[in-house]
């Protein structure tokens, strides 16, 4: 570390004696004074080091940023203290160094959240202004304790962060998500559990989910997100009860950073956080490229520091403050810069500010689907079927060239009339439904886009379970945003689905941003799983999609009477 730094390490604090202990880092500058606090509140481990919580990631980094203190997914003092901050990593209650209940994503978690932010603000080397900067887990849990309203909070910037559990991590349109939570929590979470010997206990292969000596005791003081998710498969159950959290009683200073690649996981959450957002203040930047790396590029961090330098230290040089500073931060992906090359990608989408989320010169417009496998401006006069077999086949509806330049910035939604009748023999009771949005270029080929993980992605992707169609018009979100399909995904809502009986179901897109040149083509895909095999992003649990609920032929009805179709946010010139 730099002779500008100190750090007391394992600093044991609570903000009175009633409140269980957490355990620190504190990065500090050496010369006396107060100065602003970036914290960060998590299970992932305070003390391992980036280099071996993944070290492919890692050598990924920007050479600058591969320091001794780097961890994963969250601000290096290397960087910070010597520009005027102390860096405060808190290992969240029953992780790391840090006793009690591991329980992710909880009312707890928040709780333990917010008290820690309450404590660092009053300390002597804190000038009582509090922020919170981190990416994924780091940063979706500041939606949460930020509506809290925590003394000394003065800013959050969530980079990629969903800020719904229920739809953008656990259940996709009812769906669980079992590819990452199965990966994602026995790796990063359960492995650093307090009490457990993590120099014997924790696997650090990308792949390792492996759980050694752990005791009835040790059981007893977790709470296995896997589990739960599996078992709680509508949005009234208490395993998600830190969504009801209302978000729009954030107040101070949000910069929300999305990812337009993060399409099965923090995407929409950082959308819909920004637009549920209290705030005066508060922006929405779109950024490329893979999950781990952007956040300490070099353009990142000076995004960062300069928000956090407005509302923590009074220093302003962008407008942040004053209201000349764009709401939004728009990158458009115009182009074909390949995939996981992020310095080709920066290069080739061009970036522009706007005034709004969403757009307000969109002009939502529908296209329709048409038998037996067209997408078209006009309806179909037809009156027939067309079928896939679930889970294993799909159609695919693709549109004539198109005849001009444009451009699809917003929330897209597809809507269907479908019904489901048996195959062989089987008796099924539900549909799911798994639509994504691809770009076809005048050759023929898909132009894809990075994903989270480096991955080829579609456009978009969207889902439902055909029993949770119910809409939310509700909400406070749902009201005022109508042309996002929302859905309740309560179990008073769940609904009947009865053997060829045709429902008109409204599917959500996730957002998203692209531009169609002249000449090349849109093509919507419509299927009962994952088309491609997508690594930790996967639909498959068995107890979640048994096969005799689902193994069937799902039927899409055309006619008069019937409606299917993709609405598309198109922006005028």
């Amino acid at each position: 570390m730099p002779d500008s730094i100190e750090m007391p390490t394992n600093v044991l604090h609570r903000v009175d004696e009633s409140d269980p202990v957490a355990r620190s880092n504190i990065f500090r500058p050496k010369a006396q004074g107060r100065y602003p606090v970036l914290l960060t509140y998590s299970p992932y481990g305070k003390d391992i080091p980036y280099s071996k919580f993944n070290p492919a990631s890692y050598n990924r980094l920007p050479k600058a940023a591969q320091t001794p203190h780097a961890v994963w997914e969250a601000p290096d003092p290397t960087f910070w203290v010597p520009h005027g901050y102390v860096v405060v990593r808190v290992d969240e209650r029953g992780s790391g160094h840090s006793p009690g209940v591991l329980n992710v994503w909880s009312e707890e978690t928040a709780c333990g959240f917010a008290d820690a932010i309450e404590w660092a603000a009053v300390q002597p080397w804190s000038n009582g202004k509090v922020g919170l900067l981190g990416v994924s887990y780091y940063a979706s849990n500041q939606w949460f304790v930020a509506a809290r309203r925590p003394k000394g909070l003065s800013a959050i910037l969530p980079w990629e962060g969903v800020s719904n559990f229920y739809d953008e991590c656990a259940r996709h349109g009812g769906i669980m998500s079992n590819g990452f939570i199965g990966g994602w929590w026995p790796r990063q979470i359960g492995s650093n559990q307090y009490g457990l010997n993590r120099d014997v206990d924790r696997e650090w292969s990308m792949g390792g989910t492996r759980e050694a000596n752990l005791t009835p005791e040790m059981a007893s003081k977790r709470r296995d997100m896997r589990e739960r998710v599996a078992n709680a498969p509508f949005r009234d159950d208490p395993v998600y009860a830190v969504d009801t959290t209302d978000l729009g009683n954030i107040e101070c200073p949000v910069l929300s950073v999305a990812n337009w690649g993060a399409s099965s996981l923090h995407l929409r959450g950082s959308v819909l956080g920004f637009l549920k957002a209290g705030s005066k203040h508060k922006f929405l930047h779109f950024i490329v490229g893979r999950h781990d790396t952007p956040f300490f590029e070099d353009y990142a961090i000076r995004l960062q520091k300069s928000f956090l330098d407005a509302f923590l230290k009074g220093q302003d040089t962008e407008g942040w403050s004053t209201g000349s500073k764009p709401s939004v931060d728009l990158c458009v992906r115009r182009g074909n810069p390949g995939v996981n090359d992020e310095p080709a990608e920066i290069e080739c989408f061009p970036r522009r500010p706007e005034a709004a989320w969403p757009i307000e010169r969109t002009q939502y417009t529908k296209m329709y689907l048409g038998p037996p496998s067209s997408l078209s401006w006009e309806k179909s006069p037809s009156e027939t079927t067309v079928q896939y077999r679930s889970p294993s086949s799909y159609l695919a509806f693709r549109s004539q060239p198109f005849p001009r330049q444009t451009e699809i910035t917003g929330h897209p939604s597809v809507r269907l009339s479908i019904s489901l009748a048996p195959y062989n023999g089987s008796s099924p009771s539900d549909i799911d439904i798994f639509v994504a949005l691809r770009h076809i270029d005048v050759a023929g080929k898909e132009i894809c886009y990075t994903g989270a993980n480096g991955q080829a992605e579609p456009v978009v992707r969207g889902y439902l379970r055909v029993s949770q169609r119910h809409r939310d018009h509700e909400t406070d979100i749902a009201k005022r945003y109508p042309v996002i399909p929302m859905h309740t995904h309560k179990s008073t809502d769940v609904l009947p689905v009865a053997l060829n009986e045709v429902y008109t179901v409204d599917v959500e897109l996730w957002p998203t941003s692209v531009v169609i040149e002249k000449g090349e083509v849109l093509e919507l895909t419509v299927s009962a799983q994952d088309i491609e095999q997508r690594g930790q992003y996967t639909h498959d649990h068995p107890n979640d999609r048994p096969v005799q609920t689902f193994q069937g032929f799902n039927i899409i009805h055309f006619g008069p009477d019937k409606d299917n179709f993709l609405t598309l946010p198109i922006i005028r010139p």
